[in-house]
């Protein structure tokens, strides 16, 4: 594999998925944010605030706009962690062909990196939050995403040597529960969420139902896209150099 190919690819990659994430989250997700801050600015108008709503109503046109460039730029930046770890592990993914390696590979890392983190720090609309906590709400969040990915890593490699010392064990199991127990012990120390939701819980539900779907697709999106190229180009054949490396790096 050539080191620009792979770049290209990657990045390519992370760029189709993250558009059509954008393209998707204008007609699953804006919807709800639509509706919660249509309910924040009428508290504020109860209140006797002002509010200009012309000024509001262009600026979501601007942010929606924006939002696919933001997610192609999110695509991006996760493709690019996505692909170096498809190169090291692909030769051990379960799969036939690259595309059914690629797609086992998304599906974990959704797992690790979102839906894990999403159950102790679910995504709020805007209207919800208090803006002052903003930077410790975020802290938490990418502390606790930290926290998954570096044990899934970590159970990873440890996975592969228990696989070569003792194949006789069930060591996926092993390995799910050691991971289970550090989350679980993660979830019990992270404090929770500071702010208190101020719209309707069915709102909030059904906007972080939405949000998980469209990063789901995403994540399936981009194995997909990736095994797809993977297999067209053959890039595997072409990187005896790299396959030795990754070798040497999950024995």
């Amino acid at each position: 594999m050539k080191a620009l190919s792979f770049v290209i690819v990657t990045l390519l990659s992370g760029a189709i998925a993250g558009i059509i994430l954008g393209l998707i989250n204008q007609a699953i997700v804006e919807p709800f944010i639509d509706k919660a801050i249509g309910i924040e600015t009428q508290r504020h108008i109860d209140r006797g605030e002002t509010v200009d709503t012309a000024k509001q109503s262009q600026y979501r046109m601007w942010q929606k706009g924006g939002e696919v460039v933001a997610a192609a730029t999110y695509g991006i930046s996760l493709s690019a962690l996505f692909g170096i770890i498809f190169a090291f592990s692909r030769r051990l993914l379960p799969g036939f062909n690259n595309k059914r390696k690629a797609l086992f590979l998304a599906c974990i890392m959704f797992f690790v990196i979102f839906l894990i983190p999403a159950l102790k720090y679910p995504a709020n609309p805007p209207a919800v939050g208090n803006p002052a906590t903003i930077y410790y709400r975020e802290v938490l969040y990418v502390g606790f995403i930290a926290v998954s990915g570096f044990s899934a890593l970590a159970l990873a490699i440890l996975y592969r040597r228990l696989q070569i010392h003792f194949p006789e064990k069930p060591a996926w199991l092993i390995i799910s529960l050691i991971y289970a127990i550090i989350m679980i012990s993660a979830y019990i120390v992270f404090p929770p969420n500071p702010d208190k939701a101020t719209i309707p819980s069915n709102l909030i539900t059904s906007f972080r139902v939405a949000s998980v779907s469209t990063i789901g697709i995403f994540w399936g999106i981009l194995g997909i896209i990736v095994g797809l190229f993977w297999d067209k180009l053959k890039m595997h054949e072409t990187n005896r150099v790299a396959s030795s490396s990754s070798d040497a790096f999950v024995s």
